[in-house]
């Protein structure tokens, strides 16, 4: 089971609330907030798609870039015991922990 959309390039996560009876959700990795709902599963994805569109449209008419740039850098928070045992496996491979941690990513995804 799924909780998430995806109409082209762009992805979406899901939700629903019980107190309002809807779905919604919000578009990912782009640099503004689009969100949209849905009574049921159809509707919903219907307005995704049509969040989806109208983001690209006013994009490609501002000139904006619509993607969310990634600057290829971020924080890993893990445990200490995690941490050493990751920093002695990247010696023992002599490389550095952050191309285990690169490695590892790669394998993942």
């Amino acid at each position: 089971m799924s909780n998430q959309l995806q109409h082209g390039p762009y992805t979406a996560r899901v939700e629903y609330s019980a107190e309002d009876r809807v779905f919604f959700g919000k578009i990912d990795d782009i640099t503004d907030l689009i969100s949209f709902e849905g009574t049921t599963v159809e509707e919903l994805e219907r307005a995704f798609i049509e969040a989806v569109e109208d983001y690209r449209e006013l994009c490609a008419t501002t000139g904006k870039d619509p993607e969310k740039p990634f600057k290829g850098s971020f924080n890993v928070r893990m445990q200490p015991d995690l941490h050493r045992r990751a920093a002695l496996a990247s010696r023992s491979r002599n490389m550095s922990l952050n191309q285990l941690v690169v490695e590892a990513v790669r394998q993942f995804v």
